[in-house]
């Protein structure tokens, strides 16, 4: 099996309203309540793209309910 980082397989990376994020093959359409946040490539890259992009983990209802209501 080839490298990730050698294949043609190109994956977007998504997110869905809970700014949590995932990565789709292209080709299929994105289900629903996902977006496509514009970052496009091989599977090793899209993951690290993630790494850097996601660094807090807890859903977003969850991070705002922690806060209080000032952050609504």
């Amino acid at each position: 099996m080839a490298d990730d980082n050698e294949s043609d397989v190109m994956y977007d990376v998504v997110k869905n309203d809970e700014d949590q994020y995932s990565i789709w093959l292209v080709g299929p359409d994105i289900p629903e309540g996902w977006s496509a946040t514009g970052f496009r490539g091989v599977r090793a890259d899209c993951l690290a793209h993630i790494d850097q992009v996601w660094t807090d983990m807890r859903p977003r209802s969850l991070r705002e309910q922690m806060q209080g209501p000032q952050a609504r």
